[in-house]
């Protein structure tokens, strides 16, 4: 499981980017991700489906984070639980660059553990726990 999931994320980054520089393909992205899904973070607890709202949501999503300054999204590392043979909790340590007026970049390092599935060789995150992102870029005067 540890060689698919690690690939995951790998495309998980590339697509981040590629749509960071405007080359979005929501199909792409949403293919990430399982049919239905839940993410947590400070704000709340939220469910969701992969549908097009779902795409619609991502696609404003990248279109924001090009609107603060997001230059990159880079992944220093991966480090999976196993939960059974087909599920594992993958923490995944970021890198995110931001551009900032008349400043030099900031660079903001930050976790994410994932919930991935992996049903027929092919994993799928159907969730996610973050941490207070809002604060964290008000923090680096981000926003």
């Amino acid at each position: 499981m540890e060689p698919s999931v690690r690939k995951l994320f790998q495309r998980y980054e590339s697509l981040f980017n590629r749509s960071l520089g405007g080359d979005t393909n929501m199909d792409e992205v949403a293919s990430l991700y399982a049919s239905e899904f839940i993410g947590a973070a400070p704000a709340g607890v939220m469910t969701g489906k992969n549908d097009d709202q779902f795409k619609q949501a991502m696609a404003q999503g990248y279109q924001r984070y090009r609107a603060i300054g997001t230059k990159e999204m880079r992944m220093r590392n991966v480090r999976l639980s196993p939960i059974d043979a087909h599920h594992c909790v993958a923490r995944v340590a970021w890198t995110a660059t931001y551009a900032r007026k008349d400043q030099p970049d900031v660079a903001i390092d930050f976790d994410v553990h994932y919930f991935v599935q992996e049903l027929d060789g092919e994993p799928k995150v159907f969730g996610w726990v973050s941490g207070d992102e809002q604060a964290l870029l008000r923090k680096h005067g981000i926003i």
